[in-house]
């Protein structure tokens, strides 16, 4: 489904990270872990199509995405949901239309349309804030919303950048369940996280693979998480 093989990115010369393979498979769950600065967001950003690998090759539903023109790229990327670490909103629209946003980009908006996202709200426990603006959310709040966006598409990787960060324990249990839920309803899931507690739970919920990077390399995480 995502197949990074041997693949290195480098920013002015200098190497972030070097001949990494990792292959994630339909319905797989993983975790990316490892220190600040080490290179997660980059490497999730490879996984999307967001940024090309400098050396070694990246296929995503077993297209090589150097070979892609922009088009191919933004089409691929529809059936990649990503929540990003700063949800960013347009404040001026309520909830429902940013959570709505990627299907009229898309040309996807439909007579049911209304009814998914009024599912959709409710799924992520924000039904009551459909008509609210941006500004007026909470830190969960948000995250739930970024959750909602990242899959009002149907994707089929969902792939969540510190999705957590910035919420209290039992709000991260929330958003943990919801991405336990989506990895069992099939879809294949990749989060990047430095808080091992979050793991350590899900790996209580869910059949996790936990990666760690650092040294420029990715290593498969031992049993001490």
């Amino acid at each position: 489904m995502i197949e990074l093989d041997r693949a290195a990115y480098s920013y002015g010369g200098d190497a972030l990270f070097a001949d990494i393979s990792l292959n994630l498979t339909p319905g797989s769950f993983h975790f990316l872990t490892g220190p600040s600065g080490a290179g997660k967001t980059t490497l999730l950003k490879l996984c999307y199509g967001a940024l090309q690998p400098t050396e070694g090759q990246v296929r995503v539903f077993e297209e090589d995405i150097s070979a892609l023109g922009r088009d191919d790229v933004a089409l691929l990327r529809r059936r990649v949901g990503v929540v990003h670490q700063d949800c960013d909103f347009l404040d001026h629209l309520s909830v429902a239309d940013n959570i709505a946003l990627p299907l009229g980009v898309a040309g996807k908006v439909s007579s049911g349309t209304q009814d998914d996202l009024t599912e959709l709200l409710a799924w992520v426990g924000l039904t009551h804030r459909r008509d609210a603006h941006p500004p007026e959310l909470s830190g969960g709040e948000r995250q739930r919303a970024a959750l909602a966006r990242a899959v009002i598409m149907s994707p089929d990787v969902v792939i969540a950048d510190e999705p957590t960060g910035n919420v209290d324990w039992e709000m991260s249990q929330r958003l943990l369940k919801l991405l336990v839920e989506l990895n069992r309803m099939g879809k294949t899931v990749l989060i990047a996280t430095h808080d091992l507690s979050l793991i350590r739970a899900a790996k209580a919920q869910v059949q996790a693979r936990v990666l760690r990077i650092a040294n420029r390399g990715v290593q498969l995480a031992g049993a001490d998480l």
